[in-house]
């Protein structure tokens, strides 16, 4: 029996999974982020944190790498070429054979699409945009913060909620919810305690002030606060902005694309408002109909249905921004 190892990497922690010839998870471990781009020792520690979940991967389940017959991952932060091949040359150099590596967003598509051709909108720690179309033709729009005015994902819409509360407090402009949110989370009285907060942002206690904004954030909107609803709107139309874009430039058979939804942000939060939005402006911007799909599995699972469909009938894919090579080592 052939085994498969998909490798699904983000910001805030890494998902290793075995599958076997069927389609079946065998054993599936977890270990920290591996964004190069968040780790103070870039590739060399990014490298290892995926070379120590594979080997731990393939010990709980009792095999060797010589077991596994290829490998796939979906890496944030692997946003260029040069940044694949020093990805590439890193594990090899630690012995692993027989591998791919994309952006992590290139799995969302293969994960949550009924054609494998579609487009996928990621908005966890960080955004991308992300199509594969029916061509085979790969395009990735985003992932580079604010270079390319990326919104929608966790740490935009933290500093976007901060930022409506000091406006608030210390500029007198339109008053918001999340101050009420955020002071009482917190037992803030002052504006001073207030601004104090940002040095939390930079202890082990972050998670938990992020997370309070966020979720601030989403409430208010949810009860018509007009400030987050304009921010609401902002984000809706940067993210119709990337998916109609990719609608446009990209192949796409049939009358209808799929579009995946994928994230903590499109996932897990109460966001309808947003959402709702965010279908209006791309249906619009397109000019397709799109079929909006939210992503209720695992993106690791993108990886052993990319490898089945492709890697294992020896399929060249070319991408647009650049070839994704495989590793054979």
């Amino acid at each position: 029996m052939s085994f498969y190892i998909g490798v699904d990497g983000g910001g805030t922690k890494t998902a290793f999974s075995l599958f076997d010839e069927d389609k079946n998870v065998v054993k599936t471990v977890y270990g920290p982020g591996s964004n190069h781009e968040n780790l103070e020792g870039a590739f060399d520690e990014a490298s290892a944190v995926i070379w120590n979940g594979i080997t731990e991967l393939v010990g709980e389940a009792g095999i060797s790498l010589d077991d596994v017959a290829f490998s796939l991952m979906g890496l944030a932060g692997i946003d260029h070429q040069f940044q694949h091949d020093i990805m590439c040359e890193k594990l090899s150099e630690k012995g692993l054979r027989n591998f791919a590596i994309y952006n992590d967003g290139f799995i969302v598509v293969q994960a949550g699409s009924e054609s494998g051709a579609a487009i996928g909108y990621n908005c966890g720690t960080g955004t991308c945009c992300n199509a594969i179309d029916s061509k085979g033709n790969m395009l990735q729009l985003g992932g580079l913060s604010e270079c390319t005015g990326d919104m929608g994902n966790g740490n935009w819409i933290a500093q976007t909620a901060f930022r409506l509360i000091y406006d608030e407090v210390y500029l007198g402009l339109e008053p918001t919810l999340i101050t009420k949110m955020y002071y009482d989370a917190f037992g803030i009285t002052s504006r001073e305690e207030f601004v104090g907060t940002v040095a939390k942002l930079e202890t082990e206690e972050a998670p938990l002030y992020i997370k309070t904004l966020i979720g601030s954030f989403f409430k208010a909107a949810a009860m018509g606060d007009a400030p987050a609803l304009a921010k609401t709107d902002e984000m809706a139309k940067r993210g119709a902005q990337f998916i109609a874009a990719l609608a446009k430039q990209m192949e796409f058979d049939g009358d209808e694309i799929e579009v995946v939804l994928s994230g903590s942000m499109h996932t897990k939060l109460p966001n309808d408002a947003y959402i709702e939005k965010l279908h209006e402006y791309a249906q619009q911007m397109s000019g397709r109909k799109l079929k909006f799909i939210k992503l209720d599995k695992e993106p690791v699972t993108g990886c052993i249905n990319w490898i089945l469909g492709q890697f294992t009938r020896n399929y060249t894919q070319t991408t647009k921004r650049g070839l994704l090579t495989t590793n054979k080592g």
